[in-house]
């Protein structure tokens, strides 16, 4: 499991603010950026693991430990999902897998 409180940004406002207003992220939380083909950490205050996934959810491409200040992107992306740091190693996430999304109500 790479994430049971991850977020949903759909709407511009949300896929505009992002993860900006957090401190961090906890394990288990995340963001999912949906359409989305590229994001930065411009002004964030913590390095995430960046999942750039096509339409059905597979995994295109991981960006690791991507610190403040940067930028990446995925031409053939459908959608981004945002992880704390380190998510993708110690879950073993790379480029091929399928990812499966379940909604939870609480």
């Amino acid at each position: 499991m790479l994430a049971d409180r991850a977020d949903i940004a759909d709407t511009s406002i949300k896929r505009k603010i992002g993860l900006l207003k957090h401190s961090g992220l906890e394990p288990g939380e995340g963001l999912w950026i949906t359409p989305c083909e590229a994001v930065h950490t411009i002004g964030m205050k913590f390095p995430i693991d960046v999942l750039f996934l096509d339409r059905k959810r597979r995994v295109l491409k991981v960006r690791s430990d991507m610190p403040r200040w940067r930028m990446s992107g995925s031409l053939f992306a459908h959608s981004v999902l945002e992880l704390p740091s380190g998510t993708a190693a110690a879950t073993g996430t790379v480029r091929g897998d399928q990812l499966e999304f379940e909604k939870y109500e609480a």
